[in-house]
């Protein structure tokens, strides 16, 4: 584990699985941000690329922009399999990803976000770290209650009595459309940060990387493919976002 740092409000911890929500939230902090660290979590997922796709987005992103390079510090990856094989789901076994009898899809991880939250605030307490950054969303949340931001007010409190730290959990993303999520992209990092997003992120659960689409690789016909291909078709159609 790396050395303790003093604590800072000026150091974010993004939550960065590579996906296009995180690549957009990382983007967002180190806008924000005077240092800007990452921190990924191997729970033993399907889609397993996307431990790699991670590391080649933060690389495409130093090489784009000179100046959040120099705020982009450590990356760390945590391994919480042990979790993923407790909290069974689509997305860790070789299930049918489909609504279960609970009303949610078989993708969701129970507490998985929870989980993500506990752990990224025990490196954040050891690297200076007060803000932590998710790209957590409502509105296309496909039906994880651990997404709202109900819940992630809740884990806030509970991480601020638990850890005597004024954590401040951040999710920029959270009343955004996925239509909304590119436009921001845009804003921040202009076309180049949009090209990072469609040819190194990943975002589909069948960890499917043999096709370039518009909207970036995936198999197509996953709700995470569904949902980022319907946004971006409606931001090339003409949609301009508020933020």
């Amino acid at each position: 584990m790396s050395d303790t740092l003093p604590p800072s409000a000026e150091t974010a911890l993004v939550l960065f699985s590579g996906g296009q929500d995180s690549t957009a939230c990382l983007a967002w902090a180190l806008h924000r941000y005077a240092r800007v660290e990452t921190v990924g979590f191997d729970y033993g997922q399907r889609h397993a690329v996307e431990m790699t796709q991670r590391l080649a987005v933060r690389e495409a992103m130093i090489g784009a922009f000179p100046a959040w390079a120099g705020k982009l510090g450590e990356d760390h990856v945590l391994d919480i399999r042990s979790f993923g094989a407790v909290a069974s789901s689509a997305l860790t076994e070789d299930r049918e990803i489909e609504m279960t009898e609970r009303g949610l899809p078989s993708t969701f991880v129970p507490g998985r976000n929870l989980a993500f939250f506990i752990y990224a605030a025990a490196l954040a307490d050891r690297r200076g770290a007060d803000v932590l950054v998710g790209g957590m969303c409502e509105t296309d949340f496909s039906g994880y209650p651990d997404c709202r931001r109900a819940t992630i007010d809740a884990m806030q409190s509970a991480l601020r009595l638990g850890m005597e730290r004024p954590f401040d959990l951040q999710t920029p993303l959270m009343k955004l459309t996925k239509a909304e999520t590119w436009d921001l992209a845009h804003q921040l990092g202009g076309d180049k940060l949009v090209e990072i997003t469609v040819a190194e992120s990943h975002t589909c659960y069948q960890g499917v990387r043999d096709e370039l689409h518009p909207w970036g690789h995936g198999c197509g016909e996953c709700p995470a493919c569904e949902l980022r291909a319907k946004g971006y078709e409606e931001w090339t159609a003409g949609f301009t976002g508020g933020q």
